[in-house]
C-alpha cells in the first residue's frame, strides 16, 4: 500500500493520532519506541577492552564489534568512545575504521557519531559536491524537535565552520529555501494539544491558498504546514477533506512542481504518520535494483532510539512483509547483522 492510499483511507475514517505518553508519577513522559534500550549491567571500561581485542586481533573479530555496537544506546556508545581512547590512545572511530570496509565500516562509524553530530554530517554530504540531495534535507529538518535543530545547528557551525542557514541559502532557491529555512528557525509547537477552530480555520485557509485562480499562495502553506504540531495537522486535513473534493496531498500535486512540491508532501506526510514516512522510505531503498544503503543507514542509525519499533511494525501493515525479511533478502554478511539487530527482535 503506498503512503498516499493509507492516508486518503486513514482520513475517511477520521484515524486520530494515539497518546505517545505514560504518567510516571502524575507527569506525561514519552513512551519509548526505540529498538535499542539502554544496555543493562553496563560498563563502559569492559567494553572497550572487548572492542580493543577483537579490533587488535590477527583476524578482526568482526562478530564481537557488531554485538556491542548494536546493543549499547548511543549515551553508552559515547561512554565506551571516551574510556577506548583514554586507554588505547586512540579514537575508537579511527581504529574502527582501519579495520572494516564498505557499508559495515559506515553503519559502524554513524553509531558512533551523538545524533546531532550524525545529523550535520547528513546534512552535509546532502549539500556538498554535485547536486544537492532534497530528500535528506527535507526528512532530517521536519522529524527533529525544536531542541534537536537548535543543537544540529550549533555542531554544524562547530564542525564545518559555516552556518547552516547560509549553506542552504547558497545551495538552494525559490520556496523550497523558505520552506527549509522556516524549519531551521525551530519554532514549531511541539504540544500534543488540538485547537478545533485554529484546524478549521487553517482548512479554509489551505483551500484558499491551494484554490486560488491566480495562483497557489505557497508562503501560507509553508507557514501552516511548518509551524502546527502534528495532532493539530491532522485535524486541519479532516477539515480541508470535508471542505475539498481533493484530499491536500494530491492539491499540492497539482498545484507545484519540482522541490518544493516533494517537500510540502513529505512534511504533510511526516505530520500525519511518521513511522509510515519512514517505512516507506526504507521499502524504496530496499525494493530498488541495488540497495540503497545511505537510506538503510540514515533511516535506522537516527531512528533506533526513536521510533523503529513503530516504523517495523507500519513496514509490515503497509508491505505485507516485515523489514527485517526483505533485509535478509537483499543485504548479506555482517552488515545484514547489524541492521537486523538494529530492528529489534523479529
Amino acid at each position: 500500500m503506498s503512503f498516499l492510499k493509507k492516508f486518503f483511507k486513514d482520513i475517511v475514517h477520521d484515524r486520530d493520532p494515539e497518546d505517545d505518553t505514560i504518567k510516571v508519577g502524575g507527569e506525561k513522559k514519552p513512551k519509548f519506541y526505540g529498538t535499542v534500550p539502554p544496555y543493562p549491567n553496563f560498563n563502559a571500561s569492559s567494553d572497550a577492552s572487548t572492542l580493543q581485542s577483537a579490533i587488535e586481533s590477527k583476524e578482526v573479530d568482526e562478530d564481537v564489534i557488531v554485538a556491542v555496537l548494536v546493543k549499547r544506546c548511543n549515551e553508552q556508545r559515547q561512554k565506551i568512545k571516551v574510556v577506548y581512547e583514554a586507554s588505547t590512545g586512540q579514537k575508537l572511530d579511527e581504529a574502527l575504521q582501519s579495520v572494516l570496509r564498505s557499508d559495515l565500516e559506515d553503519i559502524s562509524l554513524a553509531l558512533l557519531m551523538t545524533p546531532a553530530h550524525f545529523d550535520a554530517y547528513l546534512l552535509r554530504r546532502a549539500t556538498k559536491g554535485w547536486g544537492t540531495d532534497e530528500n535528506v534535507l527535507v526528512e532530517v529538518l521536519a522529524t527533529r524537535t525544536n531542541e534537536e535543530i537548535r543543537e544540529i545547528k550549533r555542531v554544524f557551525k562547530q564542525e564545518y565552520e559555516y552556518e547552516l542557514e547560509d549553506i542552504i541559502k547558497d545551495e538552494t532557491s525559490g520556496d523550497f529555501t523558505t520552506a527549509l529555512l522556516s524549519m531551521l528557525k525551530a519554532n514549531k509547537d511541539e504540544s500534543m494539544e488540538v485547537n478545533k477552530e485554529l484546524a478549521q480555520k487553517d482548512a479554509e485557509v489551505l483551500f484558499e491558498a491551494t484554490e486560488h485562480p491566480e495562483g497557489i499562495n505557497v508562503s501560507t502553506i509553508i507557514d501552516i504546514l511548518t509551524t502546527r504540531n502534528g495532532p493539530q495537522l491532522s485535524k486541519t486535513f479532516h477539515h480541508y477533506a470535508a471542505t475539498s473534493d481533493v484530499k491536500l496531498p494530491k492539491a499540492l500535486q497539482m498545484e507545484l512542481s519540482g522541490d518544493i512540491e516533494d517537500c510540502l508532501i513529505d512534511v504533510v506526510k511526516i505530520a500525519w504518520n511518521t513511522p509510515a514516512f519512514f517505512a516507506e522510505k526504507l521499502h524504496k531503498a530496499l525494493e530498488r535494483h541495488g540497495t540503497c544503503e545511505e537510506t538503510l543507514i540514515r533511516v535506522l542509525v537516527s531512528r533506533s532510539e526513536v521510533d523503529l519499533k513503530k516504523i517495523v511494525q507500519e513496514y509490515r501493515a503497509m508491505y505485507d512483509i516485515s523489514l527485517q525479511e526483505q533485509i535478509l533478502r537483499d543485504t548479506k554478511g555482517h552488515y545484514e547483522t547489524i541492521l537486523l539487530g538494529l530492528c529489534g527482535p523479529h
